[in-house]
């Protein structure tokens, strides 16, 4: 070949290599790297950084000190373009201390009181080193060095002063953990992104990566106990297969601070163990679970306990031998306690007895205070019927002050729109851990009874039944994971402000643009109150599709049981609505200390976000405003979907402020959101309107289509949804 037919040849393929080269993809955002997003700051800001970064000192001998020395080398190269290098000596400004007292001799010259912090707590200052200024990130524990490290990268990521640090950060609630609805054949019950991340079937041998992007997740803002499978609970996860199995997910999660739980089978000495019996006081029973706690703890020392949903929804229970709930719970915390192990015993009850559903938990668990054993904690979900768009706390809360009790959040939206509505929960998990108990006078708030401050607890948790899944953005959507978060940030001090923690999400998960952090703030807290308004205002709760809560079913009646139809729960008639719980009705009232009953009782008293709760009222009833009740419902359902509106439009003018990808998916689902607004408005109001026989208020549009249309609505398949 001649030379110029060789040129010619090399010029084309170059020039082929570089349209392939510009025709492939850049690197999509996908909301896998979820709020640890470590992207180049802006390039003003990053130098200013670089020289708080100028030398790393920390140690890397434990697997813990290891992961700390992988993230802040994460993160300051990500964030800063450059990772500082590591040293032994502080030799000039700038440099980054890391540790214990007994992992640093540089720390420890600092006499630092570590030993007030805990095990997980930690301490960030701005110090002076051999004539240097430096930011020590200082714990008693390993973990807590990880803890502050987290924080610190937090404060780069959201860009804000580094110049006179003064950070303490101990944990109000000891166990902070999330509960993981999946089953072991991969479904998610009430999982709206994706199959269950356990590949059961690849375990032990093949623990994928995404277990340690978990682990790192969790740890980034505090969350330190995993439950890995349903509360649902089969007995086959405590065979020694399945056991194996859970060991080296709990190997992956240990440097992270992270144990792991399981749900258990009260019949599993029947199921797996081959007893004939499952009673609680038998003593072949206790001996087959000390003997499988000594079998846990031998492949997991560190392992964390079991979570019992014991005679709830069909569930096996010690009630099915006439014992009680103290029982069943002190029987497991006797196989654990040799071991620190805990049980978490659900306080989620309830029986087709013809009581008022909202008053069974309190009915069956207020008599056994005091009869648990001391490593037992109740856990209580934070309203008394079920993670409902807004309840009133649970009156557990301050009743029980002999027994730990522990909260239970929903992360995962189950009645809250699934994945594809924006609903930030910040407010609600906010709005029920300040609700005053009031049972040892004003003060008394759920946030005390949770911390342990109120009864002087020590050991005192709060769960999220988590909204975790395959998807690629992890959470069903972008948005979801705010959720996520926003538990973990609470857990760890429930006395923060939601929407604090919504900026700093925002910022560290999109943009710390103000044209754009403020708008979308703005637009998460008042999303929920959005929710409730279009889905139950005024008190209207459990007026979903039965089972599977998609959509609005008031009207149903449909269910052999009466407490799983709405109707038993709106009450809807040709006099009135609600559901009269005052001492006229059910008297759910007096399960609250005598301040907040005199309160709820009072239908002048009653704040009208939750009439409907307390009371069957009548359409005209005149509320606050002095329209009727009539009015205020059908005003609040159409304010709901004239928010999702604005939300919508609030978004449209984000465009260009962060990715295309996530920008587009939020724009679609944000439709959804308005379209199923609207559906759940048009629904509802039409139902109501047959019951109350009025007419609709001036000014208000009629639903679109006729009752008969909304009724004839089936849905086949429903994400998440199981026949548990």
């Amino acid at each position: 070949m001649h030379p110029a037919p060789r040129v010619h040849a090399w010029m084309t393929m170059l020039v082929l290599a570089v349209i392939c080269v510009c025709m492939a993809p850049l690197h999509a955002e996908d909301g896998y790297e979820l709020w640890l997003r470590y992207h180049l700051l802006a390039t003003q800001q990053a130098a200013i950084y670089r020289s708080h970064a100028t030398q790393l000192i920390e140690s890397a001998s434990t697997p813990t000190q290891t992961v700390t020395r992988a993230e802040l080398l994460r993160g300051l190269g990500g964030l800063l373009g450059q990772a500082p290098p590591s040293s032994d000596a502080v030799t000039s400004n700038g440099a980054i201390i890391v540790g214990t007292p007994g992992s640093s001799p540089v720390i420890a010259g600092l006499h630092l009181d570590t030993k007030s912090l805990g095990h997980e707590g930690y301490i960030i200052r701005t110090v002076e080193v051999n004539g240097h200024a430096a930011t020590a990130i200082v714990a008693h524990d390993d973990i807590g060095a990880l803890y502050g490290t987290f924080h610190f990268l937090r404060l780069l990521q959201t860009e804000q002063s580094i110049d006179h640090l003064d950070v303490t950060q101990i944990p109000h609630v000891k166990l902070r953990v999330l509960n993981h609805w999946d089953n072991l054949n991969g479904q998610v019950e009430r999982g709206y992104a994706g199959a269950s991340i356990w590949d059961w079937w690849k375990l032990p041998d093949w623990r994928a990566p995404r277990y340690t992007d978990y682990a790192r997740a969790n740890a980034s803002i505090g969350i330190n106990g995993t439950v890995l499978n349903n509360v649902n609970a089969g007995a086959q996860i405590l065979t020694p297969t399945y056991l194996q199995k859970v060991a080296a997910l709990a190997d992956v999660f240990r440097p992270y601070g992270i144990r792991v739980y399981l749900s258990v089978r009260f019949s599993a000495p029947i199921e797996i163990g081959h007893l004939k019996t499952a009673d609680p006081l038998d003593p072949q029973v206790q001996r087959w679970w000390r003997d499988k706690a000594d079998e846990i703890y031998k492949l997991i020392p560190d392992f964390g306990g079991f979570l019992v949903k014991a005679n709830s929804e069909g569930q096996p229970g010690p009630q099915d031998y006439h014992r009680t709930h103290a029982d069943g719970a002190n029987m497991l915390a006797d196989a654990l306690a040799p071991h620190g192990g805990v049980v978490m015993w659900r306080a989620f009850v309830y029986s087709a007895n013809g009581e008022d559903r909202a008053k069974q938990a309190y009915d069956e668990f207020k008599p056994l205070d005091g009869h648990f054993r001391d490593n037992v904690l109740i856990q209580v979900k934070n309203g008394p019927i079920d993670f409902q768009p807004r309840e009133p706390f649970s009156p557990l809360f301050g009743a029980m002050p002999k027994t730990p009790l522990m909260m239970e959040f929903e992360i995962t939206k189950e009645y809250l729109g699934f994945a594809t509505h924006l609903v930030y929960l910040g407010p609600l998990f906010q709005e029920v851990l300040s609700s005053d108990t009031m049972v040892h006078g004003k003060g008394s708030t759920v946030a005390k009874v949770i911390d342990g401050s109120l009864d002087h607890h020590t050991l005192t948790g709060m769960a999220g039944v988590a909204n975790i899944g395959t998807d690629r953005n992890w959470s069903g959507s972008d948005f979801n994971q705010a959720n996520w978060y926003v538990f973990g940030r609470l857990a760890w001090d429930p006395t923060l402000s939601s929407r604090t923690i919504a900026e700093q999400w925002v910022r560290m998960t999109f943009t710390n643009n103000p044209a754009f952090v403020k708008p979308v703030v703005d637009m998460m807290m008042g999303s929920r109150e959005a929710a409730v308004d279009y889905m139950t205002p005024l008190g209207l709760h459990h007026i979903m599709g039965p089972n599977h809560h998609y959509g609005p079913a008031p009207w149903d009646a449909s269910e052999a049981r009466a407490d799983w139809r709405p109707v038993y729960y709106n009450r809807a008639d040709h006099q009135g609505i609600g559901f009269d719980r005052t001492r006229t009705g059910s008297d759910a009232v007096d399960q609250y200390a005598p301040a907040v009953a005199d309160e709820f009782n009072d239908i002048t008293k009653t704040p009208e976000t939750l009439l409907l709760w307390f009371h069957h009222v009548p359409w005209d009833y005149r509320m606050h405003s002095g329209q009727t009740l009539w009015y205020e419902l059908v005003a609040h359902y159409t304010q709901g979907v004239d928010d999702v509106k604005r939300m919508r439009e609030t978004w449209s003018h984000m465009n260009g402020y962060i990715d295309p990808e996530r920008y587009q998916q939020v724009a679609t689902f944000l439709a959804i959101q308005q379209k199923e607004a609207q559906w759940w408005r048009d629904a509802c109001i039409a139902y109501f309107q047959s019951q109350s026989g009025l007419p609709l208020p001036p000014g208000f549009a009629p639903p679109q289509h006729s009752l008969k249309y909304y009724q004839s609505l089936t849905f086949d398949f429903v994400p998440g949804y199981s026949s548990w």
